[in-house]
């Protein structure tokens, strides 16, 4: 029986406002496996967001444990998660949060810079990684002077550029118009098929859910059927 390459068992996750504990998450279990896109639906304050920053490594549980290639990550540092963070997890969010100022290839080699790598090394991989994507032929212009579909691609680039084993997006289609969220979406399927990637997408966007390879529904903290 092959082990999922993410997976997470009975988390549970309370916040306190104003001294009362708030309850956002319960019990949650699931298990992605290499190749395969997820996608996280249910009505907002739900729990969504929340759970995806527990299975990066953003957050800690109250209990319950998350696992990568079947090994608990619950017990870890800080700096060992940030180490995991960094070369095993990527993020996308709704907001690119490029930096505006450098070019698209520059944000996009910052992360493999980040991770030892030489310049000629970086730019390289970046090139390659912008070629896929359709934006080679950008990656000498300003992040700021792109539409915002483009934006995105290049913060899809970013994030891939540490070959993540996961792929994290929390709402990567919410600022974009119903073209650019199919071409998102296309982008990461295609991703998690071919390089194996598990990627874990929160969405409202039932259309693009329903696409996925596995659905997973929240109602007040908790997965229904």
């Amino acid at each position: 029986m092959s082990v999922p390459q993410l997976s997470a068992i009975n988390l549970n996750y309370s916040f306190l406002d104003s001294g009362v504990q708030n309850k956002v998450l319960h019990d949650v279990s699931l298990e992605v496996g290499a190749g395969q896109l997820t996608s996280i639906v249910g009505p907002s304050g739900c729990g969504k967001s929340t759970l995806l920053y527990l299975l990066g490594l953003l957050d800690k549980p109250e209990s319950g444990h998350v696992f990568l290639g079947g090994n608990s990550l619950s017990d870890l540092s800080e700096d060992q998660r940030t180490e995991i963070r960094n070369h095993q997890i990527g993020f996308i969010f709704q907001f690119h949060f490029l930096i505006k100022e450098l070019t698209v290839l520059e944000n996009v080699r910052l992360p493999i810079l980040k991770g030892g790598k030489s310049v000629r090394e970086a730019n390289k991989y970046a090139t390659e990684l912008l070629d896929k994507l359709g934006l080679v032929d950008k990656r000498n212009r300003p992040a700021h002077k792109l539409s915002g579909g483009e934006q995105q691609r290049v913060a899809i680039a970013r994030a891939l550029s540490n070959s993540p084993k996961v792929l994290l997006a929390d709402e990567p289609t919410g600022n974009l118009d119903t073209y650019n969220s199919g071409v998102v979406f296309e982008i990461l399927q295609k991703f998690a098929e071919e390089a194996r990637i598990s990627v874990v997408m929160v969405t409202h966007n039932q259309d693009l859910a329903e696409k996925s390879d596995q659905i997973i529904k929240l109602v007040d903290g908790r997965i229904t059927t």
